[in-house]
């Protein structure tokens, strides 16, 4: 989807963005005809109220959009996309200087605003266009504004038309357009090559399992992101109920937001060296799936007890990890629709990460509060450990006990990362359960943004 903001030389119609104690001096402030307006409007600045300024002749000079306070805006975030889906066809500009994070937010509102996921039905967004605030980096927000809605695009579509083959497809898109290579390990050839997890959790469905191995970047610091890739989840022999598959088409949005990510990163042009590794698989029921009680042997070649069938992403995501931490990267970040517990932690529009870094958790949770992409730091609880042990394995797959299961299941991937010192894992939801500014129902990219923000302090690059 191409978003772009107004042409700079453009002539455009001013947004006053009036804040609810100053509402009122400032309808003060306007000329006889615009006071009685917004007194008529009863404008008082509340967050989201939108009053469209009429000139002589009935058509719109200006625009009023009540800024809330900052205690109401912190409630939420991308509140401009409300006013950009109510503003008239026209060219706009904010009125005035932001401080340089509410204007990228902003900026990044109204762009969102635009989004529409149309593959299956036709839409259109709105059609007001806003010159990009003073002081943003229009390309950089251009660039961000694309991935992510390519990263909603790839979570939107559903299983029958985005399976692990037509996700190696978007990788291969992606690869071409930067010049990045893509290599591919696929169906029987997992087992060759040394991917057995993925092959036993992909194997039952008649779409092959697959690895994706995406390079990008000559020089610099090199980072891995492994992102899960299980395109649908039945819960294979544990099979789901009816309520919990309804949202499976979505288990492959943490594939979809390193490939979002790494957009980012390609577009922007860091200086880094970039791997993504995508385990892709289907986790369907069949007389040739992985079963309850087997246990089967990593690429690292610990041993692995399968409790539940549903609890196949780690499976899938320890080769992959395992294979990253082979090449000994920089840092190596996994991103995953991982577990339920996280969700019963901190809701769906907050972001649990994993890291034994305290300077690198720093560095992301500082790069999220200023992006306006939240994440919080959960820890490493290394008593938890012995969960994961199940006597006649090296490890479980799904602890009994049903508590603290995103810390057990990160704990389990950090098992397979032993010789790169920095690592960080993302339990996401992946989803907006409820429409919100600049976000509607559907897939969301979660943590992406604040990675990139934090990229040039946790790498130097």
């Amino acid at each position: 989807m191409p978003f772009s903001f107004a042409d700079t030389s453009s002539r455009s119609l001013p947004i006053f963005l009036v804040e609810e104690n100053e509402a009122a001096a400032f309808v003060e402030t306007r000329s006889p005809s615009e006071k009685n307006w917004l007194t008529a409007a009863a404008f008082t600045g509340a967050l989201k109220q939108v009053c469209i300024l009429p000139g002589p002749d009935g058509n719109p000079i200006g625009a009023v959009v009540g800024y809330g306070t900052p205690l109401t805006r912190k409630r939420g975030r991308f509140h401009l996309a409300d006013a950009a889906a109510i503003l008239p066809e026209a060219d706009w500009h904010i009125e005035g200087q932001l401080p340089a994070r509410e204007a990228d937010e902003a900026a990044l509102a109204w762009l969102w605003a635009s989004y529409r996921f149309d593959r299956y039905k036709a839409g259109r967004g709105p059609r007001a266009r806003l010159k990009a605030p003073a002081g943003t980096d229009s390309g950089r927000l251009l660039a961000i504004a694309e991935a992510e809605a390519l990263t909603r695009d790839l979570i939107n579509t559903p299983a029958s038309d985005m399976g692990p083959e037509e996700l190696e497809a978007a990788a291969q898109s992606l690869a071409g357009q930067f010049g990045a290579k893509l290599q591919v390990v696929r169906g029987d050839d997992l087992l060759d090559e040394g991917y057995p997890l993925i092959h036993a959790v992909g194997r039952a469905s008649t779409r092959p399992p697959r690895l994706l191995d995406l390079e990008w970047g000559k020089a610099g610091p090199q980072l891995t992101l492994v992102g899960k890739g299980v395109c649908f989840d039945t819960g294979g022999l544990d099979l789901k109920p009816a309520a919990s598959m309804g949202l499976m088409k979505k288990d492959m949005g943490g594939a979809a937001t390193v490939i979002g990510l790494a957009r980012m990163i390609m577009s922007i042009g860091l200086k880094l060296r970039l791997r993504v590794l995508i385990p892709a698989v289907e986790n369907a029921v069949s007389g040739n799936a992985f079963r309850p009680q087997d246990i089967l042997t990593s690429r690292k070649g610990l041993t692995i007890e399968v409790n539940n069938t549903d609890a196949e992403g780690r499976l899938v995501l320890a080769d992959a990890l395992a294979r990253a931490d082979e090449e000994k990267p920089d840092m190596i970040v996994s991103m995953a629709t991982l577990t339920g517990a996280a969700r019963v932690a901190v809701g769906p529009d907050l972001v649990p990460f994993y890291c034994d870094d305290d300077g690198l958790a720093a560095a992301l949770a500082g790069a999220g509060a200023r992006v306006a992409d939240p994440v919080w730091r959960m820890p490493f609880w290394d008593p938890y450990e012995a969960n994961l042990e199940p006597g006649i394995a090296d490890l479980d797959n799904a602890p009994s006990g049903g508590m603290a299961g995103s810390i057990t299941a990160a704990l389990f991937l950090r098992r397979f990362v032993t010789n790169t010192p920095r690592y960080a894992h993302f339990d996401i939801y992946g989803w907006q359960p409820q429409p919100a500014p600049g976000r509607p129902k559907g897939g969301v990219g979660q943590g992406a943004r604040a990675l990139l923000e934090a990229l040039p302090r946790m790498l130097g690059s």
